[in-house]
């Protein structure tokens, strides 16, 4: 594993000591991630599948590999935890982390819903400790791109924007904890829709949200349909009990509106597709992304009076992206962890959580 150099203008400070809760495809990102700084020691690993978790303890020279996340959070000498689990245990873990003065990296989404998501940035406010969410999709190179240029003015003022991620046959594993509701909060638009929802308001520049329209359905899920043959979780038994399709209109400050679709499963190309479309009173840009991460075919456009071009992409930087900025924050010293308290995140929950509210009550719900 290739690990970034210290910084040589940067005094030498000793290693940030961490830990890694959850041994599923989130926490092995996470793992690789902070494996790959020579800022960083990873101190301790939980997770609830022991030949795994040997297995990775092994492969990375852990010194401390431990069952239950409390004995994790517990390590003398521990500086921040990555939380990488099912999402019902976001809170608990995080704010228990907090408490104990640690640093916390969580992943998406923050929590089932905004309160508990408060829950978490009032104990980060609290401790004085950073917080932060793994929103890894706006590193990517061309999410970063078309960002540059909608900052430059290029499209002028944005108008209408529309995103989605799709899927033919990807909600993850029936019977999971992602289709149980207590368990997840939600089905796909809290699952990628989320990812959807903050790369796109990140590339509008965070414009307020004032209200939400949204519906849900759950057509296949229910049936037995659209299980994802590539997407793994642990199984609990539980009854499809989310959605497998939504669809949200989203109101902004300033007239502009946002159209965002989430889907686990529908009938369509059997290839995902993650997109955006915006329209400017200057210009006009299309980004699309068909396949799954691995064999992503990607393509960014620029449309203007000027001319039409395809911006330069560079690369994605992924969840590498989200733990260098996590340990930066936190290496930036007190004065500025203030600014690192979870409630970008925060915001993303309470407009999910309005989206969903929209949905029961088939009307409009301000925010």
């Amino acid at each position: 594993m290739q690990q970034t150099p210290p910084d040589p203008q940067r005094p030498q400070q000793p290693r940030l000591k961490v830990g890694v809760v959850g041994i599923g495809w989130a926490g092995r990102q996470h793992l690789e991630a902070y494996a790959n700084s020579a800022d960083v020691e990873i101190l301790g690993l939980a997770g609830m599948e022991p030949d795994l978790l040997a297995e990775l303890r092994d492969e990375y020279g852990i010194p401390h590999a431990v069952e239950r996340w409390e004995d994790l959070i517990a390590l003398d000498g521990l500086d921040a935890v990555s939380v990488a689990v099912p999402t019902f245990l976001h809170a608990p873990i995080t704010v228990a982390a907090l408490g104990r003065g640690l640093h916390v990296l969580s992943e998406k989404p923050i929590a089932r819903n905004g309160d508990e998501g408060q829950l978490m940035v009032d104990a980060a406010r609290s401790a004085g400790r950073v917080l932060e969410v793994a929103f890894n999709h706006r590193r990517r190179g061309d999410i970063t791109a078309l960002k540059r240029v909608i900052d430059d003015g290029e499209l002028g003022r944005p108008y209408y924007a529309k995103a989605s991620w799709l899927r033919r046959s990807g909600i993850p594993s029936l019977g999971s904890w992602f289709t149980n509701r207590e368990m997840a909060g939600g089905g796909p638009l809290a699952d990628i829709g989320v990812h959807v929802i903050d790369y796109a308001l990140h590339l509008l520049g965070e414009p307020k949200v004032l209200s939400v329209s949204a519906s849900t359905y759950s057509e296949l899920g229910p049936q037995g349909r659209g299980g994802g043959g590539g997407y793994s979780a642990r199984a609990v038994g539980s009854a499809f009990e989310v959605e497998d399709f939504a669809s949200a209109f989203i109101r902004l400050e300033g007239g502009a509106t946002l159209l965002v679709e989430a889907g686990w499963a529908a009938y369509r190309d059997a290839d995902d597709l993650l997109d955006f479309r915006v329209y400017g009173t200057d210009g006009g840009a299309e980004l699309t992304w068909l396949g799954g991460p691995a064999d992503a075919r990607k393509s960014l456009h620029v449309f203007s009076e000027k001319g039409d071009y395809d911006p330069e992409v560079g690369p994605s930087l992924g969840h590498q992206g989200v733990v260098d900025e996590f340990v930066a924050a936190i290496r930036a010293g007190e004065a500025e962890w203030g600014r690192h308290d979870g409630s970008l995140a925060l915001g993303r929950a309470r407009i999910i959580d309005a989206c969903y509210a929209s949905a029961a009550q088939h009307r409009e719900v301000q925010l």
